[in-house]
């Protein structure tokens, strides 16, 4: 079956047989040095240049787990966040915060909308008492990408921290962590980096992370003062998932091997012959062409087709495509295309499309 949602995703054989290494306990020395050698690859894959200002800290646990335990762990007393909230996952950060009252309003912007950064910069002058400010970097509600760096430069000139969700993007999409004075970065071994659910990480400023053991513990097992102080002498807080570790370790391997701008570029080119395919059909895209990210296109639902029979019919002929979310979800679906895919996994998706297109509607 070829996966063609936002993740998880297909893998490579060498990152599946990873999984079939020896079983080994996380108290001793072997799984120690898988952990650090994780550790030195996302650092050198995502902050070149800069791995001596940056930390990464992993944890076991979904996207949304990383996520989450950035946002809890950033914010020291008496201060508040506040969320650029442009989509369903900017909109899930808020709800992260709101939990414990941390939040001002969200700054709020229609889906696929960039956000306005005259507002953003009014905002951060009317609100002395954020000291966070939250953004999705590939907002995959729509398959947009927010000008991260834009809005870091801004929350860089008025002393705030910038913490970006990048579970979507790294790997797939641009992003200069360290040139962009990022504070924090959420991201996660099951989309673009091309590994199994359950490993995630967060890549901090080495001396935003000493402010941050000074923090309120709003989380025990999200904290990651908690996870930094345990990974900095090799061990790890809560039990890993280790086999899933030595896969993230593979495919970390694999990016590395393939490069980060150049599995970017393999995405960019497949989500070009994937649109230009179904343009030609008549299927529109949601998103203007420079708002859409390399690795994922909303379209319209043709006239006539629902998504359930679409999906089903795709299904059957070996691939799985996504729903829509919110009140968009009977008006659209998403083709992701990121994974251990190939050329010939696209073309066959394009042919099967076409081939459905052709029984459901009489069109293509």
């Amino acid at each position: 079956m070829v996966l063609l949602n936002p993740g998880p995703v297909n893998v490579s054989d060498r990152v599946r047989q990873a999984l079939m290494r020896p079983d080994i306990c996380h108290r001793e020395s072997e799984f120690s040095e898988l952990l650090a050698d994780i550790r030195r690859k996302l650092l050198t894959a995502f902050v070149p240049g800069g791995e001596e200002d940056y930390t990464a800290i992993v944890l076991t646990g979904s996207g949304t787990a990383a996520v989450e335990a950035a946002v809890r762990s950033s914010m020291p007393t008496g201060k508040r966040a506040m969320v650029i909230n442009n989509g369903v996952y900017g909109q899930r950060m808020s709800s992260m915060l709101w939990t414990r009252r941390l939040a001002i309003p969200d700054l709020k912007f229609a889906w696929g909308t960039a956000p306005d950064l005259t507002k953003v910069e009014l905002a951060l002058k009317q609100h002395p008492e954020v000291h966070t400010v939250m953004v999705v970097h590939h907002e995959t509600t729509l398959g947009f990408i927010n000008p991260v760096e834009d809005i870091a430069d801004i929350v860089d000139r008025f002393g705030r921290v910038t913490l970006v969700d990048s579970v979507s993007g790294l790997g797939g999409e641009s992003l200069d962590i360290g040139g962009a004075k990022l504070y924090m970065v959420a991201g996660a071994a099951q989309k673009c980096i091309q590994g199994f659910p359950g490993a995630a990480f967060v890549l901090v400023r080495k001396g935003f992370m000493e402010r941050v053991m000074k923090y309120p513990k709003h989380s025990w097992y999200l904290n990651l003062a908690n996870y930094y102080e345990d990974q900095e002498r090799g061990s790890i807080p809560f039990t890993p998932a280790v086999q899933v570790y030595y896969g993230f370790r593979e495919a970390l391997d694999e990016l590395l091997e393939e490069g980060v701008q150049a599995r970017i570029q393999r995405f960019a080119g497949y989500a070009k012959k994937i649109r230009e395919a179904l343009e030609s059909w008549g299927i529109k895209p949601v998103l203007s062409p420079d708002m859409r990210s390399n690795t994922l296109t909303a379209f319209q639902l043709p006239e006539g087709l629902t998504y359930p029979r679409l999906h089903d019919q795709l299904k059957e002929r070996g691939y799985v495509i996504y729903a829509g979310q919110g009140q968009l979800e009977s008006q659209i679906f998403r083709v992701g295309n990121i994974g251990a895919l190939t050329d010939k996994n696209i073309e066959g998706f394009i042919a099967a499309f076409q081939d459905t297109l052709k029984q459901t509607t009489g069109n293509g």
